[in-house]
């Protein structure tokens, strides 16, 4: 063949190649032989939110009275006559809760009252008998004076001067004596009028007054039995109705309570929380069990039990800031800090850290609100690395 004849042959191939379409395929070939770019790996941000974060501690324990009050008879073997109040009943400051019997009371009185009477007739006898001596004695006086004067002029004898002297003296020992009983029957009458004085109180100690208003919470007063100052209290009296819930915390949570702090209180059987607030916090650590005690004060106590369990949530801090997630903080040698995504670029921002609750921290300082940051650090990212960043979920 000649080399005009081989031209032609390769041309009319070219021709047809061009015919068919295998043009477009040798190019996707060659498109397919080169690599394509690597997609940076995906991330998930959050964006950074102003918000508040609250800080609490959750406590149990028991609701007690906040001052009980035992009423206890102040009086000695009477035997309870009425009782006038039940357990569950509130009551006012003197109300009566109970009666004693009187029977032994009353007979004691009337046996004052005729003691009383007897000194005053004693009292009106000396009164009346005093004058009389008094009138004797200055007469017989008298008559003593006129036998001395005769006597030393010689008139009269020795017997009536001595006769004279002795008539004076027994008007004087006589006048003397009535005074004594005037004021021994004053003091009879005193002492009977001290122990009217005992029995009126001890008279109106045999009703068993409330010292204080409040809710009965027990009663162990029984009809018939006999009561004394060493026996057990009649009642128990929660003062004004204020029931708290009393914690036990352990020593390091105690040191972040203080009283003031609002709290959430959620007694056994209720669904609903009370509002309260921390009243007392002991400045005393049981050495044995490491436990402080916490006392907290409810704003109602409206159905509640005393000695029923309770759980509650104490408000310790609450500030104002950026929030991250908690997951989102990187802890290193140099401190705490976060990872933020701007423009597909990550940068490792040092931050201050307030306050941490609820899987979320609070963020002072290194991080403006808006600013997206992963939500997972770690060492798998590095200052400058490039991501796709992702969106976290609502």
């Amino acid at each position: 063949m000649s080399a005009c004849s081989s031209l032609r042959a390769r041309a009319l191939v070219a021709g047809l190649v061009a015919g068919l379409g295998m043009a477009p395929v040798a190019e996707a070939a060659d498109a397919a032989a080169t690599p394509a770019a690597p997609r940076p790996p995906s991330i998930t941000v959050s964006p950074a939110a102003s918000g508040t974060l609250v800080e609490t501690v959750v406590v149990t324990g028991s609701l007690v009275p906040r001052d009980e009050v035992l009423v206890i008879p102040e009086i000695d073997g009477l035997s309870v006559q009425e009782i006038l109040a039940e357990e569950g009943d509130r009551v006012t400051a003197g109300q009566v809760l109970a009666r004693l019997s009187q029977d032994s009371l009353k007979i004691a009185i009337t046996q004052n009252d005729a003691q009383i009477q007897k000194a005053d007739a004693a009292i009106a006898q000396a009164e009346t008998a005093i004058p009389e001596y008094q009138a004797n004695y200055e007469q017989a006086q008298k008559s003593f004076e006129r036998a001395r004067e005769l006597n030393k002029s010689g008139v009269t004898s020795a017997d009536v001067y001595e006769q004279r002297q002795a008539l004076a003296r027994a008007g004087f020992a006589r006048l003397n004596a009535a005074q004594e009983a005037l004021r021994l029957a004053r003091a009879d009458k005193a002492v009977s009028l001290a122990q009217r004085d005992d029995l009126m109180l001890k008279l109106a100690r045999t009703e068993i007054r409330a010292p204080s208003a409040g809710l009965i919470s027990r009663r162990t007063a029984r009809v018939g039995a006999v009561v004394g100052t060493a026996s057990d209290p009649l009642f128990r009296i929660i003062a004004d109705g204020a029931i708290e819930l009393e914690a036990a915390v352990p020593e390091t949570v105690l040191a972040r309570l203080a009283t003031g702090q609002p709290a959430r209180v959620l007694p056994a059987g209720r669904e609903e929380p009370l509002p309260g607030t921390v009243r007392l916090v002991s400045p005393e650590v049981n050495a044995t069990t490491r436990l402080g005690r916490v006392r907290i004060a409810l704003e109602t106590s409206d159905g509640l039990a005393v000695g029923a369990f309770a759980r509650a949530r104490v408000e310790t801090a609450r500030r104002n800031g950026i929030v991250v997630p908690l997951s989102a903080l990187l802890y290193g040698h140099d401190g705490t800090s976060v990872q933020v995504v701007k423009d597909g670029v990550v940068d490792t921002r040092p931050v201050t850290v307030g306050l941490a609750a609820s899987g979320q921290a609070l963020l002072t300082e290194g991080l403006a609100e808006g600013e997206s940051v992963v939500v997972v650090s770690g060492t798998f990212l590095r200052e400058g690395d490039r991501v796709t960043p992702v969106p976290a979920a609502p």
